[in-house]
């Protein structure tokens, strides 16, 4: 047993001592780094390490957290004391003290697959790397703004619960991206590669970032930025659309895996960012989209954000669909809230921003299943659509009901054939319409698993990492404006 796993081990006992009727303790211990140049130069280098302590206890029907930065044995009982007394504080607060589902929590541990370690790396190398990226998006005088970043991330926790559980976990990220923006007779607009706003993160070593051939497509950056700067406006209309997979997977994410975090259906975040149209009532019946969507939850699919051993209830990690042939199917619950819709076991979904927060619902890896489809005859069958790609910005309501999205670059489709660029191409509509009209989904040589590594929930705020695979697909019917 290592001294952390100890260290854990330690803060659930003397939890017990004073009167916790059940303890988890996580001691974390976290690695980040990144860099960013612009325009060449480097703009951002950090790195950083950051080692704590949180303990979870049960008291009453009620919980009650308490964390401390770094490995001080002699601050458990101060801890273990200050968790205990918020517990008691809050069970005169609540409606029903809360009961835990059954899950198994068992000893065992689980690392992310890596081939190239990213922090074996010196910075010199990794800076190097980025400009050898950056000499792509060079050439083009109305190119104002090159950006290329790279970020790096690595966990270890040790969990310690008071049935004897331990579990050790080692999560490691990479990700990079390159963006131009380009300024030409009043007209600014960006291009990103392989995503927007840094680029796509994958669980896994540095050979994720090798592999995006970063180099090659920052000319096609380049070029498509200056071309956005002469291409006219998407004009508004009702279009069929034809999403790929940088924008579909955001799409997945606010209007798919939001809505069905289960506290949020019960109210939990109604004061930060809001409800849920997918209450109760419709699971298991409410038709969500067409009979070709599958959307499933996988937090053991290879090359996830969200992909682990266990949550942080210290549940394992499993695979469900959400939605089953279009009908709604499942939400993201933990061992608190399974029992609220009559289920006797957890979706492990409950986790935390590092050691100081608490564990909350999040959503973990979600995806559209592959359809049957190549990209050639889906557009070759579209008779009058947009083809969009690449997030730029986006607004939904409090209930993840009514939405608009705004791609960056997009391409006419005219009697089969894909045609003309357009700019700032934009669409909105509302949930379940949407999903309903979904009629192609490109088939699995297409689908891609893209990273989250910024989501944000909870009050205080907390960040979370997920992924969502998806194909390109269309959906028939949507509304564009200006």
């Amino acid at each position: 047993m290592t001294d952390y796993m100890k260290l854990s081990a330690a803060a659930v006992k003397e939890a017990q001592k004073v009167g916790a009727d059940y303890a988890d303790a996580r001691t974390n211990l976290l690695q980040t780094e990144s860099f960013g140049l612009h325009n060449g130069a480097l703009e951002n280098a950090s790195m950083g390490e950051e080692c704590g302590l949180g303990l979870r206890v049960l008291v009453d029907g009620a919980w009650g957290y308490a964390a401390t930065v770094g490995t001080d044995k002699s601050a458990l009982h101060e801890v273990a004391t200050r968790a205990v007394n918020a517990a008691r504080a809050l069970s005169g607060a609540r409606t029903e003290p809360i009961t835990l589902s059954p899950d198994d929590v068992v000893s065992g541990e689980y690392r992310t697959p890596v081939q190239e370690d990213p922090f074996a790396m010196s910075a010199a190398d990794k800076v190097a790397f980025l400009q050898e990226a950056d000499k792509g998006l060079q050439g083009e005088d109305c190119v104002v703004a090159r950006d290329v970043n790279l970020g790096n991330r690595r966990e270890r926790q040790w969990f310690a619960a008071s049935n004897g559980a331990e579990q050790y976990q080692e999560l490691v990220r990479c990700g990079a991206g390159v963006s131009a923006t380009a300024a030409k007779n009043g007209v600014v607009e960006r291009r990103s590669f392989p995503a927007s706003f840094g680029g796509d993160y994958r669980a896994a070593g540095f050979e994720h970032v090798r592999s995006m051939d970063l180099v090659s497509h920052a000319r096609q950056v380049r070029d498509e930025a200056v071309q956005l700067t002469t291409a006219p406006i998407c004009e508004a209309g009702t279009r069929d659309l034809l999403l790929m997979g940088n924008q579909l997977m955001l799409q997945i994410h606010e209007s798919v895996g939001h809505p069905n975090e289960l506290d949020r259906v019960f109210g939990h975040e109604v004061d930060l960012a809001g409800a849920s149209f997918a209450t109760t009532d419709k699971l298991g019946e409410y038709q969500y989209g067409s009979d070709i969507v599958n959307l499933v939850a996988d937090s053991t699919v290879e090359g996830g954000l969200d992909t682990r051993g266990w949550d942080d209830d210290g549940v394992a990690s499993g695979r469900w669909h959400v939605v089953k042939d279009g009908i709604f199917n499942g939400y993201h619950t933990s061992r608190e809230w399974a029992k609220r819709i009559g289920e006797s076991t957890s979706r492990s979904c409950n986790r935390s921003e590092g050691w100081y927060n608490p564990p909350i619902i999040r959503i973990t890896n979600l995806s559209l299943m592959p359809g049957t489809w190549t990209l050639d005859d889906m557009i070759a069958d579209t008779e009058d659509g947009v083809l969009c790609d690449t997030v730029k910005m986006w607004s939904i309501d409090q209930r993840r009901l009514n939405f608009q999205f705004t791609t960056e670059i997009g391409w006419e489709i005219k009697d089969g054939k894909k045609g003309r660029m357009v700019r700032k191409p934009t669409y909105q509509g509302n949930t379940p319409d949407f999903w309903r009209s979904c009629d192609a989904i490109c088939n699995e040589s297409h689908w891609q698993l893209w990273g989250v590594p910024n989501c944000g929930k909870g009050n205080p705020m907390q960040v979370a990492e997920m992924s969502h695979g998806c194909s390109p697909a269309r959906f028939r019917n949507q509304s564009f404006v200006v």
